[in-house]
């Protein structure tokens, strides 16, 4: 599972529904094929969201919300419609924050459950490990990201690491719009990716049993003022990790999990 070297284990939370309910749950498929499943179905008011979606949206849509509905379920939640806000966001639930994310061969859903006087926020995002387009990573970088990344892809060149700052960033967007319910840029935030392990034989680098490339840890500093927290802090910036496998990266952030 991509998301169990990126997330949290999840947990038992004071604040469960029930005894046992974790703090968090994860959910991913590498396709679209349910098999029949009882449970792998949209709700009405989910369905109507895609009366005009072409079938590739259709698919993305249908899988990652089914994801997010087993992910409710492992919750210990009922799962509910996850119908998009006005900034096309998934709405969950009361007491729920979560992310959704889908690319090529890969959806998933994070859901955790919020506690009162602490930030709770999730944010994840996949991409496949292919660079991106020219003139991409000008758009959606800063000076001294690029120079980071620079270094990093002569150490590590199987990681496509532009589309990697990118994921990191739309991870981070996910977990601040929830808390402040406002725009963040690319240029508003400030990443330094991390590697796990030195070099290429390193045991933390290059592991084959698990099907991992790499992993490793992102820090994002703020550049622009924060919302206040339930704690009376200012948010400054997100601690986040990342996973290369199968083709895929993927990012996610579990603030507060």
């Amino acid at each position: 599972m991509l998301l169990g070297a990126v997330l949290p284990a999840p947990g038992p939370s004071a604040d469960s529904a029930g005894p046992g309910d974790p703090a968090l749950a994860a959910v991913e498929k590498y396709d679209d094929d349910f098999g029949g499943d009882s449970d792998a179905a949209l709700f009405p008011a989910e369905a109507a969201v895609l009366t005009r979606a072409v079938d590739k949206r259709r698919r993305e849509f249908t899988t990652g919300r089914i994801c997010a509905h087993r992910a409710l379920r492992a919750l210990g939640e009922v799962a509910v419609p996850i119908l998009p806000g006005e900034h096309r966001e998934p709405r969950w639930p009361d007491g729920v924050v979560g992310s959704i994310t889908h690319t090529a061969g890969y959806r998933a859903a994070v859901v955790a459950r919020t506690v009162a006087g602490r930030a709770v926020s999730v944010g994840i995002d996949a991409e496949p490990n292919e660079a991106t387009p020219g003139g991409v990573l000008r758009e959606i970088s800063l000076p001294d990201e690029r120079d980071r990344l620079a270094e990093l892809g002569r150490a590590h060149p199987a990681v496509a690491w532009d589309r990697l700052l990118f994921s990191a960033k739309e991870s981070v967007y996910k977990a601040w719009f929830p808390l402040a319910r406002r725009w963040l840029g690319f240029a508003d935030a400030d990443l330094t990716l991390t590697v796990e392990g030195g070099h290429d034989d390193d045991p933390g680098f290059g592991v084959g049993g698990d099907g991992l490339v790499a992993r490793g840890g992102f820090q994002a500093r703020l550049l622009v003022a924060g919302p206040t927290l339930p704690t009376g802090e200012e948010l400054t910036g997100f601690t986040g990790r990342w996973v290369v496998g199968r083709g895929l990266l993927v990012t996610a952030i579990a603030l507060g999990c």
